[in-house]
């Protein structure tokens, strides 16, 4: 796993030692920034089930402004820190170690945007539809902003979640990526 492209070019990330992480292969992550690169540089990405935090620091690579991860895995936080370090993005960094339920809350109290948001939960969780509910809610997603979903292909959203709309997917094998925006 490595960062794709920006200035931490080639950089090999830190993978997780069991199979609870599953990062998002190097061949979805060069196509799906390519299709969402215009929203990149100088944002503020959230990665809400950030793993690795592979997606997020790709971002901050890119010349997004700032990063948000959040995670309740003790686990995947140290692995997320540990890649933020090696990547030297610390700075453009806040991690937050969360339930999404509460990230999603606290970050609503503190009056945030977030040009990007990133989902990639554990697969057959069914988070997916309870996350985006909650990030439409707390009115999370700036207006010209969009959400990433990757997901089991298997899996199948609906057309519209309150003010959110589903827009495109692209399947790659069994990993579907879905895109909503308001």
């Amino acid at each position: 796993m490595r960062v794709i492209s920006g200035k931490v070019r080639g950089l090999k990330l830190n993978t997780p030692k069991n199979e609870d992480v599953r990062p998002t292969t190097d061949r979805v992550k060069e196509s799906l920034f390519n299709m969402i690169n215009q929203y990149i540089m100088e944002s503020n990405v959230l990665d809400l089930f950030a793993g690795t935090g592979s997606l997020g620091i790709e971002c901050l690579s890119r010349g997004a402004k700032k990063c948000t991860f959040v995670d309740i895995s003790q686990e995947s936080i140290e692995l997320t820190k540990s890649n933020i370090k090696k990547a030297r993005v610390e700075n453009e960094s806040i991690i937050l170690k969360s339930d999404f339920k509460d990230a999603i809350g606290k970050l609503k109290l503190q009056g945030n945007k977030f040009d990007v948001i990133f989902m990639d939960p554990p697969y057959y969780k069914n988070m997916f539809i309870d996350a985006l509910e909650k990030i439409d809610n707390a009115e999370l997603l700036d207006e010209e902003g969009i959400i990433v979903i990757e997901h089991d292909s298997k899996e199948d959203f609906p057309e519209n979640i309150g003010r959110l709309e589903k827009y495109k997917s692209k399947k790659y094998g069994s990993t579907t990526i879905t895109f909503y925006k308001l």
